[in-house]
């Protein structure tokens, strides 16, 4: 496998640490909605060479990941998740997300 599409999976240890941090009452629920989800969406996305990392990996329901991934609500959707991540992350920084070759 290649360095980078290695790089830019979301590894189960990642998903797993992910949907903790998202959980709310017994469930891991959407940070945009609050309706139950599922950790696999990158703020940054893949095809931009987003991270497998948990400060970069969300939980989202179908909805919202659809909407984020595919709508003109991107931008909305992108401001609320940054929040919520640097909420989470004091230290988050995007330019960190970034798979960097050589690195």
């Amino acid at each position: 496998m290649h360095k980078r599409t290695k790089a830019l999976q979301i590894p189960k240890a990642v998903k797993e640490k992910v949907a903790e941090r998202d959980t709310v009452y017994d469930y891991p629920a959407c940070v945009i909605c609050g309706q139950p989800g599922f950790p696999h969406c990158h703020f940054v996305a893949k095809s931009q060479g987003g991270l497998g990392i948990e400060q970069n990996i969300v939980t989202l329901c179908d909805s919202c990941h659809y909407a984020y991934d595919n709508t003109e609500q991107r931008p909305i959707l992108r401001i609320l998740i940054q929040e919520y991540l640097e909420e989470k992350y004091p230290d988050w920084d995007e330019t960190e997300l970034y798979y960097r070759k050589g690195i």
